[in-house]
């Protein structure tokens, strides 16, 4: 038999897997033509940190496989959104950054999602969501300090 605890943690997760899914779908929707997710958020990053990462720390920034990385990162050069160069300390890796194109890209991006998200917030209430952040930023890093 379950506990009250272990309905409550069932249904605070299902609550978070759904949000997550619905907010992706919305996203994803209004995104200029020809950009998906991953990218966004590959730009979104580039653009926040401002400095060079390898193709394995923006992999793991992300929680995804080098591969599944790579593959992200391949149509962002095709797309001429981000440079990728070879380490001129260490020849076996290369080092990322957003390229111009790729900033007026991330803020277009920006541009058509924040009033989507903006809208969101309005109606649940700002004072509500200022109240969640600090909750679901702790299960964050629960969640990464147990990985």
């Amino acid at each position: 038999m379950r506990s009250a605890s272990d309905s409550l943690a069932v249904s605070l997760f299902s609550e978070i897997i759904t949000v997550e899914q619905l907010a992706r779908t919305s996203v994803a929707k209004v995104l200029p033509k020809g950009m998906e997710l991953s990218q966004f958020f590959v730009l979104n990053h580039l653009a926040h940190t401002g400095i060079e990462r390898t193709p394995a720390q923006l992999a793991k920034s992300f929680h995804l496989t080098r591969g599944a990385m790579s593959n992200t990162l391949g149509k962002l050069e095709w797309a001429g959104w981000v440079h990728v160069r070879p380490d001129w300390d260490d020849a076996r890796r290369k080092l990322v950054s957003i390229s111009p194109a790729g900033l007026l890209a991330r803020n277009a991006a920006l541009d058509a999602v924040t009033p989507l998200i903006s809208d969101v917030v309005d109606k649940v209430g700002a004072d509500r969501v200022r109240a969640a952040l600090p909750v679901l930023r702790e299960l964050r890093l629960k969640l990464l300090n147990d990985a």
